[in-house]
C-alpha cells in the first residue's frame, strides 16, 4: 500500500483501454439519439452539481449506456485555502450516483480567499506546496472513498525558485497519497515549448504504474507561447509525444478534449479514430513482447 493510502479506499474499474471523447452539452442529445460507437465519455464534474434535473437525468442515460469518467476544473487542490467543503460534498454526491470508472482533478490553484479565479494556474513546485498538495488530495480520496487521477496542467509562468521540476513534484504526489494519474501529453508538449524543457524527461519521470488515462488536445500559439485552448485538432508534434507516451506506459485509456469552438461530433469521433490507431499499434507490439 502506498503511504498515505487509506485502507478502506477502494479502487474504481478501469477504463476500457481505448480512446473516449469528452463529452459537451453540444452533443448530448445527438449521443442520446445516436448511441455512436464512443468506448467511454468523459464529462467535467461542475456541470453536474445540481441535485436534479433534465441535465442530470441524461447523464444518468448516458451512464447506462457507457462508461464514465468525471473530470473536475474547480478543486483548486494546490490551493493555500482549505478545501471548499460544498464543492467536495456535491462531488462525492455525483459519484455516488453515477458510479464513475476515474474521478480526476487538476494540480494546480484557481482561488484564494475565497475569490475564484476561473482558471487552472501552476504551482510553485516546493515542499509546502508538495505537503499542502498531498494533504488535499488526501481528503478529496478519503471523503470520496476512492483513489482518484491528478492531472498535470499546462503553464506560461513559473515561480522561482523551485525545490524541484515539474515532474518530479506530480511522482512525489502519487508516491505519498497513492493516487493515480492522468497524464496530458498535449500539456506536456506546451509546457516544455514554453520553459525549454525535454518532454521526454516528463514521461522518463512518471510512475508507470500509476499512468491510468491520456488527454490529448488542440492548442493555438499567441505572442510566441502556446496556449493549451482546446480549440483546435491534435497537433503532429502531439501525435508524435502521444506514440512516445504509449511506448513508455502501454495502451492507456485515451480522451480527446476540444471546449472551445466545438466542431461537430464527427469530427471528434475521427480524431479518436486517430488515437485508436495509435492504441492499437502498442496492443500488438506487446502482444508480440509477451
Amino acid at each position: 500500500m502506498n503511504e498515505g493510502m487509506s485502507a478502506s479506499r477502494s479502487t474504481a474499474a478501469s477504463l476500457p483501454r481505448r480512446a473516449g471523447l469528452g463529452l459537451r452539452t453540444p452533443h448530448l442529445q445527438q449521443v442520446l439519439r445516436e448511441g455512436p460507437d464512443t468506448a467511454w465519455f468523459e464529462v467535467h464534474s461542475e456541470n453536474y452539481f445540481a441535485d436534479g434535473g433534465p441535465t442530470l437525468a441524461a447523464l444518468d442515460a448516458v451512464r447506462q449506456s457507457y462508461p464514465l469518467s468525471l473530470h473536475g476544473v474547480g478543486m483548486s487542490l494546490g490551493g493555500a485555502d482549505d478545501l471548499d467543503g460544498n464543492h467536495l460534498r456535491r462531488l462525492k454526491n455525483l459519484v455516488r450516483r453515477i458510479e464513475p470508472a476515474a474521478v480526476s482533478e487538476h494540480l494546480c490553484w484557481s482561488a484564494i480567499g475565497g475569490r475564484w479565479l476561473n482558471d487552472l494556474l501552476p504551482l510553485p513546485y516546493t515542499g509546502e506546496a508538495l505537503d499542502r498538495v498531498c494533504a488535499h488530495v488526501q481528503q478529496v480520496q478519503d471523503t470520496l472513498g476512492r483513489t482518484i487521477l491528478v492531472e498535470n496542467v499546462s503553464s506560461y509562468l513559473r515561480f522561482l525558485p523551485e525545490d524541484m521540476t515539474e515532474w518530479d513534484f506530480v511522482a512525489a504526489v502519487v508516491r505519498r497519497t497513492g493516487c493515480g494519474i492522468l497524464l496530458d501529453v498535449n500539456n506536456i508538449h506546451v509546457s516544455a515549448c514554453n520553459h525549454g524543457f525535454d518532454p521526454a524527461d516528463f514521461l522518463a519521470a512518471m510512475p508507470a504504474d500509476a499512468v491510468a488515462e491520456i488527454h490529448l488536445a488542440g492548442y493555438e500559439e499567441v505572442d510566441g507561447l502556446l496556449v493549451d485552448t482546446h480549440s483546435r485538432p491534435v497537433y503532429p508534434a502531439v501525435w508524435a509525444l502521444y506514440r512516445d507516451a504509449l511506448t513508455r506506459f502501454g495502451p492507456v485509456p485515451t480522451l480527446i478534449e476540444w471546449d472551445q469552438d466545438i466542431p461537430a461530433f464527427e469530427v471528434l469521433t475521427a480524431e479518436a479514430a486517430r488515437a485508436q490507431t495509435y492504441l492499437d499499434a502498442v496492443s500488438r507490439d506487446h502482444a508480440l513482447a509477451a
